[in-house]
């Protein structure tokens, strides 16, 4: 037994030296650490913002007569399937192009992931994976196209829709994108939109707002100088739609932290949590209070949208604010919306869902509001990212919709409007068992 311990003990005392080597050569957590944290925080996220789509298509079906609720969910699963073919074949790299002039990247340039199983040393170790951010970044665009999905509602025809999206997705986003979040011109001039009450949230509510225009109200939404209620199917799914939003909203902007390698960062991204809590909470609750003054009883469909309100108008900033901060910017998030539904009647601009109060006006506040809390802001360049936007969107979307409107009609006809676009354009009914509404 002793000459056998004594030539174990020599191979073991021969191969310490190699071992020791390879465990110097292998880099530490340190180092690797930071990029494996920060991959994990983008799939994280990515994930709730997916979620987000589920969001949108209940809320869409809830606030939507239930003859257009299958119209409805087709519109959902294809443009967040048309965004992430165009997000991959030009849209990331057209967003994100590395050094260039700060306006316009390069376009028709495909996403190229890491390569399989890819070593420490071939890793953006500093950053993370390509595919963590690559994901992470498109469920956004996603987003944007489902706001003008609910706008126009009920009697826009689905394929000059899903076109509409294959512009916005793959050129208008990134383009704009990319003026901030990209290293454009904007970020260059110190415009600050932390995880997007513009970027995403308004640029969404000026292409609604044009196609609401050009698309024209409902039959029968304003007529003899009043305003036809026409309530929704579902509150139930509605309300669902709203909270699955909320719970998405904490990978939107927690993952827009864009690390977690460090003890701060982690720290940044619950705060980050408990700011949007807030904010969508104050939201709801102002829209509450204000609809029971108003209205004399609440409205359930006002304090839906007063959430969301909320959750836009911190995008811009939810990280340096105290949690009496978010509560007011939510708050006043909330007010907009209980005035400016009504006030885009007045103009007989039909938004079915609410989308253009809760996306562009409580995201241009938002966006205005970053000011109160981030020292390196200022008002003017903040002003002047919304009116960049604003044009960029606005005209580029007008001249979209009307090429749509002259070459092949974007309204569905009268006959097909009155007796719902679920068998007109689909041919199922969503409640086959039920009367249509």
């Amino acid at each position: 037994m002793t000459h056998f311990k004594t030539i174990a003990t020599a191979a073991a005392l021969t191969v310490l030296p190699s071992l020791a080597l390879a465990q110097d050569a292998a880099p530490g957590f340190d180092e690797i650490g930071p990029y494996i944290m920060t991959t994990l925080l983008f799939c994280m996220a990515g994930f709730l913002v997916f979620f987000m789509a589920a969001g949108f298509a209940m809320l869409e079906g809830g606030l939507v007569r239930s003859k257009n609720v299958t119209m409805q969910m087709t519109k959902n699963i294809g443009l967040y399937s048309i965004a992430a073919i165009m997000y991959w074949f030009m849209g990331f790299n057209l967003m994100y192009p590395g050094d260039f002039n700060g306006y316009v990247g390069t376009f028709f340039s495909p996403t190229v992931l890491d390569p399989v199983g890819v070593a420490a040393a071939d890793a953006a170790l500093d950053y993370a994976s390509v595919g963590s951010d690559f994901f992470f970044q498109l469920v956004f665009v996603a987003a944007t196209a489902s706001i003008v999905s609910g706008a126009l509602a009920e009697r826009i025809k689905l394929w000059p829709f899903l076109i509409f999206v294959v512009v916005l997705t793959g050129v208008m986003y990134p383009i704009s994108g990319s003026w901030q979040w990209g290293g454009g011109w904007l970020s260059e001039a110190g415009f600050s939109d932390f995880a997007g009450s513009t970027v995403v949230h308004s640029v969404g509510g000026w292409a609604a707002l044009a196609g609401a225009i050009v698309l024209g109200p409902r039959l029968g939404k304003y007529k003899d100088g009043k305003v036809n209620p026409m309530p929704g199917s579902n509150l139930a799914l509605a309300t669902l739609g709203t909270f699955i939003l909320w719970l998405g909203w904490f990978g939107f902007n927690g993952g827009s932290q864009l690390a977690m390698g460090t003890v701060g960062d982690v720290s940044d991204v619950s705060r980050i949590f408990a700011n949007t809590n807030m904010a969508a909470a104050a939201g709801a609750v102002t829209a509450l209070l204000l609809t029971q003054i108003f209205y004399k009883k609440p409205d359930l469909t006002m304090v839906l949208n007063g959430a969301l309100a909320g959750l836009v108008s911190i995008t811009a900033e939810p990280l340096a604010p105290t949690l009496f901060g978010a509560l007011w910017i939510g708050a006043i998030g909330g007010v907009i919306v209980v005035f400016t539904v009504p006030m885009l009647d007045k103009f007989k601009i039909d938004d079915v869902v609410g989308a253009i109060p809760v996306h562009l006006f409580a995201g241009i506040w938002g966006t205005i509001a970053v000011i109160f809390y981030n020292s390196d802001a200022s008002l003017m360049t903040q002003l002047t990212g919304i009116v960049a936007y604003g044009v960029f969107t606005f005209v580029g979307s007008l001249i979209v919709w009307f090429i749509l409107k002259a070459a092949m009609g974007i309204r569905v006809s009268e006959e097909a409007e009155i007796s719902g676009l679920d068998t007109a354009e689909m041919g199922m009914e969503a409640y086959p068992d039920f009367s249509k509404g």
